[in-house]
């Protein structure tokens, strides 16, 4: 599994990024183009999100030729604010690999 990258609630202080992110939760594995309808968002802003996204280790990229595909590399991502501490942002296990198929009953 990816290791993330030191990550701080400012990396995730921007709304395109948090629709990015959350866009990338619900329909991944899914392209940039996909991303960019879903969101409202253009190309670019989503493209550079996605880039810091996966400097930081939230998402990961797998390439089918021209394609290249997103999807989280978490399960869970918590985020906890306590009173009086710094904000605590926590990545539990990875999905399964992008080829994944479930087994038929």
């Amino acid at each position: 599994m990816l290791q993330p990258q030191s990550i701080h609630i400012e990396d995730l202080g921007s709304i395109g990024i948090l629709r990015t992110l959350t866009t990338i939760t619900h329909h991944g594995p899914i392209n940039i183009s996909h991303i960019s309808r879903k969101t409202g968002l253009n190309y670019t802003s989503v493209d550079n999100h996605v880039k810091k996204l996966t400097r930081k280790g939230l998402v990961t990229e797998q390439r089918y030729g021209a394609i290249l595909m997103i999807k989280p590399a978490f399960d869970t991502l918590t985020v906890t604010f306590k009173k009086g501490m710094n904000v605590k942002i926590n990545l539990k296990t990875q999905p399964p690999p992008l080829n994944y198929k479930p087994p038929t009953p």
